[in-house]
């Protein structure tokens, strides 16, 4: 673990300190081979999408924002997604398959390794393509490496699992992690979230904030829930969208992001007005609620939230920028 994972060693026989037996062994019966990169993206403020290919052909995307104290990697874990969110480019794009754990840490491993050793990233957020919950056991997989001593050593708090709202699995969800839980709210009436996020139909918004609480009852009394709530001019930002909300959010320990929509071809809508969303943010904290507006990164490359499509682009500078790993093959 510590070879591939704190080392970005893939060739067993780099391994020094395993005899020359057991690496030839290793080399003969296993292999480590994370996906392939097909482009790589540089937006103006630093953000990196990486547009990645799978052994099957499937493309996901993965993006990776500098901040000053941190460097963040939205991870994938689906190429593409079934749940239809209209703000969402992934949704538009539809659903091909569930990623492996393989498939999942090796994201982590191309930013951390890729070409050259990097910046190590501080914090993992699930919120690329496709929903986490909805291929649990792999995410599961993938977040224990993450936190093992011998690979990446990321404590509960630097990886946040990003759900639209599959209260089953959140109801058993604190038996199985305690890494911190966002949850993609985006409207506080369900009229109007059945519309822009239709898995609510099925898990309407009382089951899913009663779900969040029960997650909360076996987790430290600090933590708290991430409400991310994407603004969309004149959809959800409304001063009575967000004393719906405030009341929606009632009795949940909780923090609220607002996001500034993020436009992609193909869709109709725009974003919030800069006065909207401060009007918004201004009601929300003036009624006690905790609440930060996030700042757009990587719009420039189509690597903002809600921005991924898996899909083959050239880069801002007109260059198509295509870079491959070198992976270790069976003998």
């Amino acid at each position: 673990m510590k070879w591939i994972h704190q080392r970005g060693v893939l060739d067993f026989m780099e391994m020094t300190d395993f005899s020359l037996a057991l690496r030839q062994e290793l080399t003969a019966l296993a292999i480590a081979q994370p996906p392939e990169v097909e482009e790589c993206l540089l937006s103006p403020e630093g953000t990196q999408k990486y547009l990645i290919k799978l052994e099957s052909g499937s493309m996901i995307e993965m993006v990776k924002i500098p901040e000053k104290k941190r460097l963040t990697l939205c991870i994938s874990s689906q190429a593409g997604c079934a749940l239809q969110c209209t703000f969402c480019a992934t949704g538009a794009q539809g659903f091909e398959r569930n990623l492996s754990p393989a498939e999942i840490i090796g994201q982590l491993w191309i930013a951390n390794f890729y070409k050259q050793p990097s910046q190590q990233i501080s914090n993992v957020v699930f919120m690329g393509m496709g929903e986490p919950l909805l291929n649990i056991d792999p995410v599961m997989s993938s977040i224990s490496i993450m936190q093992h001593q011998n690979a990446y050593g990321l404590s509960k708090r630097r990886i946040t699992l990003s759900t639209s709202g599959i209260v089953p699995e959140i109801k058993k969800l604190a038996a199985k992690t305690d890494v911190s839980l966002a949850i993609s709210l985006h409207a506080a009436n369900n009229e109007l979230r059945d519309e822009i996020v239709p898995i609510n139909k099925k898990y309407p918004i009382n089951e899913l904030i009663e779900s969040c609480k029960g997650y909360l009852e076996n987790q430290s009394k600090r933590k708290t829930i991430t409400i991310e709530y994407i603004l969309i001019d004149g959809v959800n930002d409304s001063i009575e969208h967000a004393t719906q909300l405030v009341t929606v959010l009632k009795g949940l320990s909780c923090k609220v992001n607002l996001i500034p929509f993020n436009p992609f071809d193909g869709c109709n809508y725009l974003r919030s007005q800069e006065l909207t969303i401060q009007k918004f943010k201004d009601y929300l904290i003036g009624k006690g609620v905790i609440t930060t507006l996030r700042i757009t990164r990587g719009d420039a490359i189509g690597g903002a939230c809600g921005q991924l499509v898996g899909k083959l682009k050239n880069s801002i500078m007109g260059k198509n920028n295509i870079n491959r790993i070198n992976i270790v093959h069976t003998s």
